[in-house]
């Protein structure tokens, strides 16, 4: 576990880029020219060796260091800190080749050849003894350097391996956690088709008919690189125990759980790759590539509240491997940056620094391109931001706080993917939430995204989009938030079935039946064509007016002790409750049985905020496409972001306080006008 001084704390935010020197070293003036280059585009950071084990070890047992010494003392000379990369994500050729069983093994039972990265085997001891060995030599050289900023852990963990070795800690695993197969057999209802296990050699996890198991799978997964990064992390401790070390996590990726593996490190780093303009038309505006990387980024904050986080791969204009990626417009790369920002980065670093001229991503967008030239639309990009982060000094040490969270949960996304229900095909977990994030975000309020286990004291709002599979203790932890004053918000598909994924006997939802108020009867899977009216009730006891449409899914539940907000208003379930709200204690439990659209959620969001007392920063929604978030510095200083993510320009109203552009210093700010892809900081210092 992280020790008390190992902090993520720069005294400066972090504008970086992934460097890569070890590409250049047969080219005579590279390295004399990026110095210059790196000063220039005022970045003050590099992530440094991140797929450079072939250059520090070319042969077994052989090290060269000498230009990697040569390139930290240049960077510290040049005034950037670094953060050093283990180069476990990529092993080299002459290790495949000693060592073959190191390579991962496909699903299909083929081993991998060698090529790409992230085709290593996370259990393989061979692998882990040579990994901490080059860990070790890496810690004690530079473990006490002057430019080291932080120890980056390989680069981005992913897949999975399914070789002999894989298999059999599996089962040892699962011999710890069920102990007897008996045991395993009744928390997999494997009984079912005679899926009975009576040896534990038996159990193959490309069986996806057996839920449980399929859910095991991808949690031994994460516990095998849990393990993986204990093993790269403990020689860093033991020879710089004041670094601090991080992983770079992938928003959207979800083969591991994430927020297990956010304990093994100090602070989260995450690569936000949004397709910039690349997505349009009616069910996807332009805006609309502005609010995924919101959630990523208020998700991987979540994982550790108490710590910054860090922006450690994104673009300046473009990706190479996404079929289709648009050059960012002007303004997007400074918006997008300060998105990041707002919500809790301290900094923000690019892959890469220079192109590569060969290989999979030579046209990977870059702070520097394949003409080496500073006189570039992007490298002015770059440079501008770098000016503009040296003002933002004084926001260091705050961090958004909030009030609100929308529950994503890993293994309850594993679940509803396996489901195999009648709705499978319309489930779309993630969408889901972000249906229920959206109009927090056009309000510009914080929110945090946390798990099952998170401490949920904090907030006044939580809403649980899909909440399937419910975990030991979360219904009662559930219930005295509702107890203690909180307001709940679940959907259709939740209170299904348990950890294994067992479905719960007597009723959905299951252990929250009583919370709700509600008991599922039916669910009615909708084809496209079908919509079924739903209309507010009268008089209901929170204001709830209109009428909208459900599509895709609709629960037929009956209720016991809930208050019926709205109902049905056609098909044969007519006068059936969709909407339902019951008391407990001092908060109250929401339930929307159907998918309804973003009018209803909108208007559904306008009633909870106010029953939960949670002001709404800018009196109500912001322009469509604009979104705002503050951050509070230790003197109390509010720093406003203000973000434009429309192809045309907006005008903001920021309500009665005055606000000062940093940007110009002394003018005040009340009407703001954004241009497009445009955005403002402004300050407001407490009276």
């Amino acid at each position: 576990m992280p020790t008390p001084s190992a902090r993520f704390r720069p005294n400066a935010f972090i504008h970086g880029a992934d460097y890569n020197p070890e590409q250049w070293r047969h080219v005579p003036g590279i390295w004399d020219a990026d110095m210059a280059l790196i000063k220039k585009a005022k970045l003050n950071g590099v992530t440094l060796g991140i797929f450079a084990w072939a250059e520090l070890e070319p042969e077994e047992g052989v090290y060269h260091f000498e230009w990697m010494d040569e390139i930290m003392d240049r960077l510290h000379a040049n005034g950037q800190r670094v953060i050093l990369a283990t180069p476990s994500g990529a092993k080299p050729n002459w290790m495949a080749a000693n060592y073959p069983e190191i390579c991962r093994v496909s699903e299909d039972g083929r081993r991998e050849h060698q090529g790409h990265r992230h085709n290593h085997c996370v259990t393989s001891p061979v692998y882990r003894a040579k990994v901490h060995q080059l860990n070790t030599l890496l810690a004690q050289r530079y473990g006490q350097h002057p430019a080291l900023l932080a120890w980056h852990v390989s680069n981005e963990y992913g897949g999975y391996c399914y070789c002999d070795l894989c298999k059999a800690a599996f089962r040892d695993w699962l011999k710890a956690k069920y102990v007897t197969l008996e045991a395993l057999n009744n928390a997999w209802w494997s009984r079912f088709w005679s899926h009975t296990y009576t040896d534990w050699s038996q159990i193959d996890w490309l069986d996806d008919s057996i839920h449980g198991l399929r859910l095991d799978w991808k949690r031994f997964m994460t516990h095998q690189v849990a393990s993986f990064i204990r093993n790269e992390v403990a020689p860093l401790r033991t020879h710089s125990p004041h670094i601090p070390v991080t992983a770079n996590f992938m928003g959207g990726y979800d083969y591991y759980d994430y927020t297990t593996l956010a304990a093994e490190i100090d602070f989260i780093s995450w690569d936000s790759y949004p397709t910039w303009h690349g997505q349009a038309g009616e069910q996807s505006p332009p805006w609309r590539v502005g609010l995924e990387p919101t959630f990523y980024h208020d998700q991987f904050r979540t994982m550790k509240p108490d710590e910054p986080m860090l922006l450690i791969e994104t673009t300046p204009s473009q990706v190479n491997w996404n079929g289709l990626s648009p050059l960012k417009r002007p303004g997007m790369h400074r918006t997008s940056s300060l998105l990041g920002v707002s919500r809790g980065s301290q900094g923000v670093c690019y892959f890469q620094f220079r192109s590569s001229r060969g290989s999979s991503e030579k046209f990977h967008g870059t702070v520097v391109s394949h003409d080496g030239r500073d006189d570039t639309r992007v490298f002015r990009d770059v440079r501008d931001l770098g000016t503009l982060f040296e003002k933002l000094a004084p926001a260091l040490g705050s961090l958004p706080r909030s009030q609100v969270a929308v529950l994503y949960d890993y293994p309850n996304s594993w679940a509803l993917r396996e489901m195999q229900s009648p709705a499978g095909s319309v489930v779309n977990h993630r969408e889901t939430c972000l249906q229920h994030y959206t109009p927090l975000w056009q309000r510009g309020l914080s929110v945090d995204v946390p798990d099952q286990a998170a401490d949920l004291s904090r907030y006044k709002l939580l809403i649980a989009p899909q909440l399937h599979l419910l975990l030991p203790g979360t219904a009662e932890r559930l219930i005295a938030f509702v107890e203690d004053g909180g307001i709940l918000v679940t959907t259709y598909l939740t209170g299904y079935v348990n950890e294994t994924d067992l479905c719960f006997l007597g009723g959905f939802p299951g252990p929250l039946r009583e919370l709700l108020g509600i008991r599922i009867e039916e669910m009615d899977a909708l084809p496209a064509f079908r919509k079924v009216p739903v209309k507010a009730t009268a008089a209901n006891s929170v204001g709830l007016s209109g009428t909208w449409e459900a599509r895709d899914i609709c629960e037929l539940i009956h209720a016991e002790s809930a208050e019926v907000l709205a109902t049905y208003d056609g098909e044969f379930y007519a006068g059936m409750p969709a909407v339902t709200r019951k008391k407990t204690g001092r908060g109250a439990a929401y339930h929307i049985a159907a998918r309804l659209g973003g009018d209803f959620i909108e208007t559904l969001t306008s009633a909870i905020l106010r029953e939960a007392g949670i002001a709404e920063p800018f009196g109500g929604l912001l322009p469509v496409g604009v979104t705002a978030q503050s951050r509070v510095s230790p003197d109390g200083t509010q720093w406003l972001f203000l973000m434009n993510f429309n192809e045309t320009s907006a005008t903001v109203d920021l309500g009665s306080d005055v606000w000062q552009n940093i940007e110009t210093p002394g003018a005040s700010c009340r009407h703001i006008e954004l241009p497009a892809f445009g955005s403002f900081i402004f300050t407001h210092s407490p009276a």
